[in-house]
């Protein structure tokens, strides 16, 4: 059996080559230079095998767009984000494929022995996919290593493993929307940039990158905090107390106040009663820790604090000591040392170094190792630490060697050790406090040198002690701003909110850095360049906080999910890439933002902004959304179905959360409650101003339901539903509220009332106040038209009520025009189209002819044939028919009678015999057939009809004496036929 074993870096083939073979494996030349191969014999599986071992030199494919959307000036950035992509071999890697190709004709099987991380899982199936191309019927194993050792490899060559696909597919992934969105937004922004200011960027690419820009991000964000800045002015007083040289200053329990006045008088009191009295002594045990086993992260902080060696140079140096056997696999997550461990030998290693033997020793002879653990795991790998001892090293290399190996030495050792005396006084009712230190046993302080501890002394006092203080002294300071970032500061917080991985945190600031989009100002704080302030605050004002860490940090969790099984990568590719909708006014992409100045208020905003100034702006009842990976099948693919979340439960009844819906026009009830003008998200339609006397109502008067003008959909030409159920295309006009049909929308919200003659145009407005009257001004089909607005409006706590105002019946009415800007951007919809000829207020007059009549003939108490509609929710009466008035809620009649029973169930307060209350047939309870509807039932009549809630029992309501039908009566409107669900 022949086995082609592959590495991901020369050093690292040629250490487990030296190991696996104890020193006998030969060298020979593979087509790269740059990649060896070497040949010897290992058992594997108990079988003696031959064994080929090379390399690659990081990752063998890259990923790039087909040759057409190549150029930059070939399509429109948009279009990457759905452009096709292709793995490929970059030129320079094709000696390393071609070796691989021809080692593996002459092998039976392949051993991955790629770092054991998420970039080393991809990298070998990245391998895979070049050998079996070659040769199909290989045996593929993954070789498990934490280290380059002889105990790890042979190990990890006992124990094969199968590559886990997906923790691949998680960088495939990554790699494909860095690719997208990097080449989207560089393309774009370079462009414009350049455009912009030709003399100072002509010659520049102004890249983009998810993790860069979120990195940028806190760099400019702890600049604007230093620079807006206000110092404040404090005062604080301060006791001193000097004996034999011995200084102690105690300080004021108050801290400090910022009134001069009132921290002058109390020192005044201080000084003229100036005794000092000793109130409590306390002496206590006090320990410093020792530090935590290194994970990648703290070393990375550590390196760039206590050596001065940046994070990028920290890594290149960890990689280089571990593929030399030095030190363990440097990218890990873990600070907790697994139990089982051989920590005693590990330490055993550096018993006989000059500068720390003697401590190595002391751990030893005083117990062996007794590691602090920490709280995190990767499962994967153990903490950094030596792995041997070595003495040949120089430089930088060196230093990091011996900072790990120290580092190693401190955890295993014992925390340092002191007795810490706090002394409190009072000066005229004011406590002052000082505390000194005496260490007791520095422990592992004697081999960290990188943390201080000193001691500190003071006086010897009792309590019940008086003295005169040497000074009471008036101090005056200032507050100061924080500390721009240094690069061990910008670390943690990219680790803290899920900015990269601890593999890729140097790589991204030292992109930033590259990209000149910050500097360091005194070789240790990092401020951001005018091109980097510029590009962040520029995003910023469109709304876009692409600087903000949010968006890059749900996207690494969705790839540990992948990586764990636990989410398609499919999903996490089209959930990255979801606009809500298509603009209808350009075309292109909405997506959602956040306002500037609040971002708990959302709105959705097109791409093209500025050219396109298009915006749905959300209400604040909408708390999250969430673009979900399907379309609507109403309204088409350009609009996408969002998972909405409330703030409150004002709409919950309506809309359950989280709701799954669709804001494209197909529920045009939905836009109501949402206050979303309906132009801002359909296209506009030609038959919009055409007389409300000519607009087509399409009427069908099948299966028992009652005609009913259809509602405007998203586009014009999208399918909708007719009466019947099955979808159709066509043109089609909103609801009128004439004479015929009632706008059941209107009813969603309060509606406006008439006080006095409506011929005085007395208006109250959902807030229950006088509406003001106003005129369309915009050089429009409605210019000249009235219309009636709240007073106060939204801005300033009012209402977003909008009503026209009645016209002659020959004057074009259009419910969906926008009316004038009220400061917010787009005016709501209005509540309906009221019939000019009638006024407001007046209930329509209603012909039995408007009504389908049904198979019993049976008339509800306004004289207009009944509804008969089906009960669909679980429970009792499931399947149920039953009849109810037909109308509006606004004028619709207590009606109701069980189909299947003749019963004429009058809804009313009467409270005798078996119908205490509401809802009681003759049949006695919910759960019999001729009983009314039941407890916790919720009967809806879709279409034009109503919603009758009975979520309490007759009994109860009987109890609580409530008139009225047994239910809330709440309008909807349904693109479909008529149904009746429970729910």
């Amino acid at each position: 059996m022949k086995y082609l074993n592959v590495a991901e870096k020369n050093d690292a083939a040629k250490n487990i080559a030296l190991h696996l073979s104890r020193g006998t494996s030969k060298r020979r030349e593979g087509l790269s230079q740059y990649n060896k191969i070497y040949e010897f014999e290992a058992e594997v599986m108990g079988q003696k095998c031959q064994m080929v071992m090379t390399s690659v030199s990081g990752h063998l494919l890259a990923l790039e767009f087909a040759s057409s959307y190549k150029s930059w000036q070939s399509c429109n950035p948009l279009t990457l984000f759905d452009a096709p992509v292709i793995k490929y071999c970059p030129e320079n890697y094709e000696k390393i494929k071609k070796t691989l190709e021809k080692e593996v004709r002459s092998c039976q099987g392949l051993i991955i022995w790629t770092d054991c991380d998420r970039e080393g899982e991809n990298i070998g199936f990245e391998i895979i996919e070049v050998c079996s191309a070659v040769k199909s019927n290989l045996r593929i194993f993954r070789a498990k290593f934490s280290e380059i050792t002889s105990v790890s490899v042979r190990r990890a060559l006992q124990n094969l493993e199968q590559p886990n696909r997906n923790i691949s597919n998680a960088v495939d992934v990554r790699q494909e929307l860095d690719l997208r969105i990097g080449a989207a937004f560089t393309r774009f922004q370079t462009l414009r940039l350049q455009k912009v200011f030709p003399s100072k960027l002509a010659d520049s690419l102004i890249s983009y990158g998810s993790c860069q820009f979120p990195t940028l991000g806190f760099v400019v964000e702890r600049y604007r905090a230093v620079n807006n800045f206000v110092a404040e002015t404090f005062w604080k007083i301060k006791v001193n107390h000097t004996i034999n040289n011995l200084s102690v200053d105690f300080a004021w329990d108050r801290i400090r106040l910022f009134d001069q006045e009132a921290c002058q008088v109390l020192h005044d009191i201080c000084i003229e009663n100036p005794l000092a009295k000793v109130v409590n002594v306390r002496t206590k045990p006090k320990s410093k820790w020792r530090p935590l086993p290194l994970d990648t992260v703290e070393l990375e902080k550590l390196a760039s604090r206590k050596l001065k060696i940046n994070a990028k140079e920290t890594m290149r140096l960890a990689e280089k000591l571990y593929t030399q056997g030095f030190i363990s696999y440097p990218r890990t997550e873990t600070n907790e040392f697994p139990k089982e461990m051989n920590l005693r030998q590990l330490v055993e290693h550096h018993t006989g170094d000059p500068n720390w033997g003697r401590f190595a020793q002391g751990i030893l002879d005083d117990g062996g190792a007794t590691p602090r653990q920490g709280n995190k795991s990767d499962k994967a790998h153990p903490p950094i630490h030596p792995t041997k001892y070595t003495n040949s090293l120089s430089g930088n290399e060196q230093r990091l060697y011996e900072f790990i190996v120290r580092s190693f030495l401190a955890c295993c050792s014992k925390d340092a050790q002191g007795q810490e005396t706090t002394v409190s006084i009072d000066v005229a009712n004011e406590t002052f406090s000082a505390s000194g230190l005496m260490i007791i046993a520095r422990n592992y302080l004697e081999v960290y040198p990188y943390d201080k501890w000193s001691s500190k002394e003071i006086h010897v006092y009792e309590n019940g002690q008086t003295f005169n203080p040497t000074s009471i002294d008036l101090v005056e300071g200032n507050t100061s701003p924080p500390n721009l970032l240094t690069e061990a500061d910008l670390i943690a917080l990219m680790e803290k909110h899920g900015i990269g991985t601890d593999a890729t945190h140097a790589e991204h600031i030292e992109t930033i850095k590259n990209c000149s989009y910050v500097a360091l100002a005194d070789a240790v704080h990092f401020v951001p360049s005018l091109l980097g302030m510029g590009l962040v605050e520029g995003y910023d004002a469109m709304g876009l906080n692409m600087a903000r860490p949010h968006l890059r940090a749900q996207l690494e969790a969705d790839l540990k999910a992948i990586s764990e099984g636990t989410k398609q990568p499919d999903i996490v590719l089209a959930e990255q890439f979801f606009l809500v909708l298509k603009c209808p006014k350009c075309g292109s992409g909405m997506t959602l933002r956040q306002k500037k100045n609040n971002a708990d208020e959302l709105f959705i905003s097109c791409l093209s902004y500025p050219s396109c100034k298009n915006a749905v702006w959300l209400p604040n009842v909408v708390k999250s959304l969430q673009v979900q990976d399907r379309t609507c099948p109403i309204c088409g693919p350009n609009y996408n179905i969002v998972k909405f979340e409330w703030r409150n439960n004002s709409i919950s009844h309506l809309y359950p959360p989280p709701y799954d819906g669709c804001i494209g026009g197909c529920d045009p009830a939905f836009l109501d409650i949402l206050q979303i003008n309906p132009s801002s998200v359909k296209p506009s339609n030609s038959n919009q101003n055409i007389s409300n006397n000519n607009r087509p109502i399409v009427e069908n008067r099948t299966n028992n339901i009652r005609p009913q003008a259809q509602r405007q959909t998203t586009i014009g030409n999208m399918p909708t539903r007719n009466n019947t159920g099955n979808r159709q295309t066509g043109q089609i006009a909103p609801t009128v509220n004439g004479s015929r049909v009632q706008n059941t929308a209107q009813t969603r919200l309060p509606a406006p009332r008439i006080v006095g003659d409506s011929e005085d145009n007395n208006v109250l407005c959902s807030c229950n106040k006088p509406a003001i009257q106003l005129t369309v001004r915009k050089q429009n089909a409605n210019f000249g038209k009235k219309f009636y607005k709240c007073a106060t409006m939204r801005e300033n706590g009012g209402c977003d009520f909008f009503l026209w105002a009645p016209e002659s019946e020959n004057t074009v009415q259009n419910q969906f025009e926008t009316p004038p800007d009220s400061g917010r951007g787009s005016a709501p919809p209005s509540a309906g189209t009221s019939n000019s000829s009638r006024g407001w207020g007046i209930a329509p007059t209603f012909s039995r002819t408007d009504y389908t009549p049904n198979e019993d003939n049976v008339m509800c108490n306004c004289g207009v044939p009944a509804r008969r509609v089906t009960v669909q929710k679980e429970g009792p009466n499931k399947g149920r028919p039953f009849y109810g008035c037909p109308k509006n809620f606004s004028s619709r009649c207590n009606f109701f009678q069980w189909a299947d029973s003749g019963t004429n169930v009058e809804w009313n307060n009467s409270s005798t015999g078996n119908s205490r209350g509401r809802g009681r047939g003759r049949g006695g309870g919910g759960g019999s057939r001729g009983g009314a509807v039941g407890a916790g039932d919720t009967v809806v009549m879709v279409g034009a009809g109503a919603e009758l809630d009975g979520a309490e029992s007759a009994a109860s309501a009987g109890r609580r004496g409530t008139r009225g039908p047994d239910a809330q009566i709440i309008n909807k409107i349904h693109k479909g036929p008529m149904d009746c669900r429970k729910q």
